[in-house]
């Protein structure tokens, strides 16, 4: 197997990312501790790797200058110091996430374990921490353990599945808070007024917005006169800042609503099409990262050069960063939670794709069960305040599929205020918002039922290979093979006389086409997997973007 070492257009900085990590809590200062620290791999207690590792950027990339595939029954083991100048203070270490089974030790002491690979999480380490230099340990194991929630990652890759990480790969920070400090700001927005919970802090808090002081304890809402909407086209963020006590954080909202109707998804109360494509999150020399952040806001911009109003965030969740960078520049996001479980080639891929969807049976576990709700109920509490956010895929194509409607109803109760797309793809006899399908191989023939919005959630996926720019030379995947003159043409095809017509005959109100760039042994992106080259012709991609919004508009709005 020949495998190109592919690099993509952005350069590591001396901090690797080094924006502040947190964009809708913000406070004046923090410690970013990314960088250069010690790392090394133990087996059976037996050191079988030792080094340096540059943080957030997991051990199997490049980019970590370690560039290591970890093994099942291998200890990580994290490295370095830091300095605390004030004692008389909360000392709070963040960790952006880290996969897979974490302990944090400060000074030798135990202080913190988490259990999953893609949520953030806080250590309170104001009673393991000295005035002067300290030591910070993180110990890691990930087995891959198919119980924890781990997306696309496989011990084998190849096809649709991909290298996996395992360790740090988000950012690692310090903040120093008073006693009674602010803890998260939950914001609810609507088309005209916005309500902001503050957790933590003290009971008198102060909001200043628009220049104006409002005095409150733990809840306020604020009615706006002449609101600007959030939208793709106008992404119109609203900031403020909340004070308690000694605690100032900076924030920010957007006024806009998400719904449904017999005629499909609403945005703002106004049925509203959904131009989406697919986005996995990988990048060639980080995996999981790209090597600052503007990787995240380049994927954001080019989609939105090509069109797209909408991305479909694959089975992975994002640093907020990414998340920061959709709200303020007005892309839409549909989140899919990160699926566990044994995926099972027959049963959730081939059946379903000749035409068995009918039911899937579930082999799912007690404690995958509990993983799965848990970790998920984390993801809509995280991305609850971001804008961006509008739409969630709770399991895809059937892996890990379990209690269906049961998960639905928690999750809606959970987060009333966003779409659930319960099975996307297929063995959707459950309770949903919409009806969800996946189409490759075949024509687009799938029918509105009359009840639920129509979504095509994954489409496309044709193949153009471009040797210099692909990570694999000997294989390829993808879902037809097409060649540099006829790619896009292919796509105007299916585009013009495929989702056009079922938009006009079916009211179909979102589609996903499969995909932003190419990943690793896949070839099906609109760019390559470097993001160097741009396969596809930018006006007739605007030009079949606003075909379609010409058409739904014609068909639904009239």
């Amino acid at each position: 197997m020949k495998i190109n070492n592919l690099k993509t257009e952005y350069m590591v900085d001396k901090i690797p990312f080094n924006e502040y990590p947190r964009p809708r809590l913000k406070r004046k200062e923090y410690v970013n501790l990314n960088g250069e620290w010690s790392f090394e791999v133990y087996k059976n207690n037996n050191a079988v790797y030792s080094g340096n590792i540059l943080v957030p950027f997991p051990p199997e990339s490049e980019l970590s200058k370690v560039k290591r595939i970890t093994k099942k029954g291998e200890l990580l083991v994290y490295k370095r110091t830091f300095n605390v100048s004030d004692t008389s203070v909360v000392t709070l270490l963040h960790f952006g996430a880290v996969d897979c089974i974490s302990c944090i030790y400060i000074n030798n002491k135990f202080a913190y374990k988490n259990e999953n690979g893609y949520i953030p999480f806080t250590v309170d380490a104001t009673n393991f921490v000295n005035l002067g230099e300290n030591e910070l340990r993180v110990e890691v194991i990930d087995n891959l353990d198919l119980n924890y929630p781990y997306g696309k990652q496989t011990n084998r890759r190849g096809g649709m599945w991909y290298t996996p990480v395992s360790g740090i790969w988000q950012t690692v920070w310090l903040e120093s808070v008073p006693k009674n400090y602010i803890k998260d700001i939950v914001v609810t927005p609507s088309l005209n007024s916005v309500t902001i919970e503050v957790l933590g802090g003290l009971e008198s808090k102060t909001l200043n917005f628009n220049g104006k002081n409002y005095e409150f304890n733990n809840s306020i809402t604020l009615d706006i006169s002449e609101p600007k909407l959030w939208a793709p086209e106008t992404p119109y963020l609203y900031s403020f800042t909340v004070t308690s006590g000694q605690d100032t954080v900076e924030s920010y909202f957007a006024l806009r609503e998400i719904g449904y109707n017999e005629n499909g998804l609403t945005l703002n109360g106004k049925n509203y099409f959904f131009n989406g494509v697919l986005d996995q999150g990988y990048f060639p020399d980080g995996i999981f990262l790209p090597p600052n952040e503007q990787g995240f806001k380049g994927d954001i911009l080019k989609m939105k050069e090509l069109g797209f109003n909408m991305i479909r965030k694959h089975i992975k969740i994002e640093p907020e960063i990414f998340y920061y960078y959709c709200d303020l520049l007005g892309m839409a996001v549909f989140q899919d939670f990160v699926n566990n479980g044994r995926y099972s080639f027959i049963l959730d891929t081939a059946l379903p794709t000749i035409g068995f969807k009918k039911c899937k049976p579930s082999f799912a576990s007690k404690i995958q069960k509990e993983k799965f709700l848990e970790v998920s109920k984390k993801t809509v509490e995280h991305l609850y305040s971001y804008p961006c956010v509008i739409y969630y895929t709770i399991f895809n194509e059937g892996w890990g599929q379990q209690n269906a409607t049961a998960l639905y109803r928690i999750f809606k109760e959970l987060d009333p205020t966003r779409v659930y797309d319960t099975a996307s793809g297929w063995f959707n006899n459950c309770e949903s918002d919409v009806k969800s399908e996946h189409v490759y191989f075949k024509k687009i023939n799938i029918k509105n039922d009359g009840v639920k919005p129509l979504v095509l959630s994954e489409f496309g996926g044709y193949s153009y290979k471009i040797n210099e720019h692909s990570f694999n030379l000997s294989s390829t995947y993808g879902y037809k093979t097409c060649t540099k003159e006829t790619f896009m043409p292919d796509l105007e095809n299916l585009y013009y006389n495929q989702v056009i017509p079922c938009i006009k005959n079916e009211k179909l109100c979102a589609t996903v086409l499969t995909q932003l760039s190419d990943v690793e042994d896949e070839t099906n992106g609109l760019y390559t997997y470097d993001r160097k080259v741009c396969k596809v012709n930018t006006q007739k991609m605007l030009d079949i973007s606003n075909a379609i919004i010409k058409a739904y508009n014609e068909t639904v709005i009239k």
